[in-house]
């Protein structure tokens, strides 16, 4: 047998065909899944890990002949993931919980229990990959399938934990993915893939934060650009940036969220000529490589999963943050979401927003 190597599986198709290809390569397969917090009510689900899910991610592991394993990460899950959601809500942030995630629960609970087995490597079913140069250092790549690429969430990892990971479907396309599931006869073949945040089930965010009461409704005012009192909000969890509705219709022409201000417990709101941003400042930021020996530079940026990168320039500041200044204002860099610098198909590194600005 090869190296041994746990996967991370979720009973969905991508993580099953990983399993799949790993087993085949010659490696020393051991399944295993995260069970998450899944909420306070008996009906609460979390979507990752459903028994459902369990079924299914067993199912296949006896298909591969490979052992398989569910942990419990329930209590880190809600410490790191879900009590930092509702957090960033109540600081007016808008969060994102897969970034914290991966770096916390799949690259923290679930790579310290394949150490502890034993284990070289631990692998998923995301779209990226990997690349190590001649100092065998290694480098986070863009997956080639451009429509799934993950590489915004997996933007956070650190050398350490790169140096430990496998991604065997980074060089796959989609449907490529499918047609060796039915090769394999998976039953999961054609199952959907997951879209919604895992834990906050049907209801949605907004339902959810309601349904747990810990965002307390906190009015503010609303201003707009100039500093004019314009209206009141019932809280800043109601808003985020670029938001049109529930803004009132009286003032005369569309107007958008600019910006939140939580330290003020202000929403600021503008016209559309208004609304952009072409200056980010991040908090320190995590360089993939460990380090970066420029001061300054040139990239592109990505401030949402699905947003298309921005030529900008970055500079590091004495603090180990950055501040991005992009070519052409964009409308929807969020405080509390994450930046991401590429060097085309590269990632260079990650860091929350922290505020910005338009200059």
């Amino acid at each position: 047998m090869g190296d041994k190597v746990v996967v991370a599986m979720s009973g969905g198709v991508d993580s099953s065909v990983a399993a799949g290809l790993l087993v085949e390569q010659g490696y020393d397969v051991t399944g295993m899944m995260l069970k998450m917090w899944v909420g306070d009510c008996d009906q609460a689900e979390n979507a990752c890990c459903t028994p459902e899910s369990i079924a299914q991610a067993r199912e296949v592991a006896s298909l591969f002949h490979i052992p398989f394993y569910v942990i419990d990460v329930k209590e880190s899950f809600k410490q790191n993931v879900v009590d930092y959601f509702i957090q960033a809500y109540q600081d007016g942030l808008t969060p994102n919980p897969c970034f914290q995630c991966n770096r916390t629960i799949k690259w923290g609970e679930l790579l310290r229990k394949a150490s502890e087995m034993g284990a070289e490597f631990m692998a998923t079913g995301h779209y990226a990959r990997i690349r190590k140069d001649e100092n065998r250092l290694c480098h986070l790549i863009k997956g080639v399938d451009e429509k799934k690429d993950q590489t915004y969430a997996l933007s956070g990892l650190t050398q350490s934990q790169l140096q430990h990971t496998i991604f065997p479907l980074g060089g796959l396309i989609k449907s490529e993915v499918r047609e060796m599931a039915r090769k394999y006869c998976l039953t999961v073949s054609e199952k959907e893939d997951s879209q919604d945040l895992c834990f906050v089930g049907a209801q949605g965010y907004r339902g959810f934060l309601k349904q747990y009461g810990t965002v307390l409704a906190k009015p503010g005012l609303i201003k707009n650009v100039s500093g004019d009192i314009v209206g009141e909000h019932q809280g800043l969890n109601q808003y985020t940036i670029g938001q049109r509705k529930g803004l009132g219709s009286g003032l005369g022409i569309p107007h958008y969220v600019i910006s939140l201000d939580s330290n003020k417990n202000e929403v600021i709101i503008g016209t559309q000529d208004e609304l952009g941003q072409n200056v980010i400042l991040t908090n320190p930021f995590n360089w993939i490589s460990g380090n970066h020996d420029k001061h300054f530079g040139t990239a592109q940026v990505k401030i949402r999963y699905k947003s298309i990168p921005a030529p900008c320039n970055y500079t590091i500041l004495e603090d180990s943050s950055i501040r991005i200044d992009l070519d052409k204002p964009v409308r929807d860099a969020t405080p509390g979401q994450i930046a991401v610098l590429y060097n085309d198909d590269e990632v260079l590194g990650s860091g929350i927003i922290q505020s910005t600005m338009k200059e």
